[in-house]
């Protein structure tokens, strides 16, 4: 037995290893706006043997996964003493999430998780689950790490599947050791995809928000909200406005949320966002963009009409089909920005782009126009306006 263990974890290790050490690269065809890569950068393999199988064969003589890993997902993203590093959502096979740090030192490829998830201390009122994660490293000197913590709604006892979703807060200094703050509290029944904007607006700390009457339907409420608060340790708002709605007949016709902290370029903040739409095969999620003052972050100044990144191919399989998130992206010092998607609850991709081209996308696409007369009448100016340009090349 003790042979037949020590062949299996040999071939264990092996994949692992392979897995790890593989190389990615960019997607020869794409639409001049960002670059997908072909291989995931984290899946549930990625996860470290140690973590989910007893390496003793003692205890453990079939090498059995004792603890199994369902997917690693939806990480927040942030480059730090020169690596990239994301803060995944990690998911056992019985359904708890978790955090984990898992670090690369060029952003697209060999990620390898750090030696223990985050342990993310607890408040009066412990978590059930936390997932999705948004970092910002703010101008106060700390890294913020806004989550959805999900807790029982005691207020339906007799219903095993009603939560209450809100958001957790942590900072830190070096991803390692976590502060715990006091969830925000605001006005709203329940918040999700809540994130700190990275400077403070007139003496105050803003914040992108989701209010939502209940765990899954945003109800009467829903869009990109707005508010501030005065100090992070005590987090309160208590006046919402809406940057960004739910519009009909649009990829976010029935909910949207700000996906990562903006990025600040010299003509206004660049904003990732995921937008939801019913299908008949269930709700569709696709990644969109819009552009914010400087002065102002809080008012749209650009809005390029469509999905920016939808699932595609095997992309859309999973656990949760057809969907892709994102609420980590990084801009590097060379102005190259690694954008960091998941796919249908299951695995993290990485699409890559710039500054420059997403300051292009954003300011030069048509917006939504709304109606298909007007979409119709957008494509064939934009035919007319090709037409032209060919006839005068002849």
């Amino acid at each position: 037995m003790t042979s037949e263990f020590h062949n299996r974890l040999s071939q264990l290790q092996s994949r692992h290893r392979d897995l790890i050490e593989r190389p990615n690269h960019a997607v020869e065809h794409h639409n001049g706006i960002y670059r997908r890569w072909a291989n995931p950068v984290l899946t549930a393999e990625h996860v470290p043997l140690d973590w989910r199988y007893d390496l003793d064969p003692a205890t453990n003589p079939f090498l059995m996964e004792r603890l199994g890993i369902n997917a690693a997902f939806n990480a927040g993203a942030i480059q730090h003493d020169g690596k990239y590093l994301l803060v995944a959502r990690v998911e056992g096979v019985d359904r708890k999430s978790f955090f984990a740090v898992a670090e690369s030192a060029g952003g697209v490829d060999r990620f390898r998780f750090w030696d223990y998830p985050v342990t993310l201390p607890q408040t009066d009122e412990p978590d059930t689950n936390v997932y999705d994660m948004r970092l910002t490293r703010h101008e106060d000197g700390w890294i913020y790490g806004l989550f959805c913590t999900e807790r029982k709604d005691r207020s339906r006892p007799d219903d095993a599947s009603a939560a209450v979703a809100q958001c957790g807060i942590v900072r830190t200094r070096d991803l390692e050791t976590w502060e715990r703050l006091p969830d925000l509290v605001t006005n709203s029944g329940q918040q999700r995809n809540v994130v700190l904007h990275p400077e403070f607006v007139n003496g105050k700390y803003g914040l992108y928000t989701r209010p939502q009457d209940g765990f899954i339907s945003v109800g009467s409420g829903g869009g990109i909200g707005w508010g501030l608060t005065d100090d992070m340790t005590r987090a309160r708002i208590d006046e919402e406005v809406i940057v960004d709605g739910k519009l009909y007949h649009t990829i976010k016709e029935v909910k949207n949320g700000q996906g990562p902290a903006p990025i600040k370029t010299t003509k206004g903040w660049l904003h990732l966002a995921h937008g939801v739409r019913n299908t008949a095969a269930g709700l569709r999620y696709v990644l969109y963009m819009f552009m914010t003052a400087l002065d102002k972050p809080w008012q749209v100044t650009h809005a390029p009409g469509g999905h920016f990144i939808a699932p595609k191919a095997g992309e859309r399989v999973g656990d949760v089909s057809n969907v892709v998130f994102s609420n980590g992206w990084i801009a590097n010092d060379r102005g190259d920005v690694f954008i960091y998607y998941a796919s249908s609850d299951t695995r993290l991709h990485v699409a890559t782009s710039s500054i420059e081209r997403l300051l292009d996308y954003v300011t030069n696409t048509p917006p939504d126009a709304l109606t298909s007369a007007a979409c119709a009448a957008q494509r064939t100016e934009l035919i007319r306006k090709n037409l032209a340009l060919k006839d005068a090349g002849n």
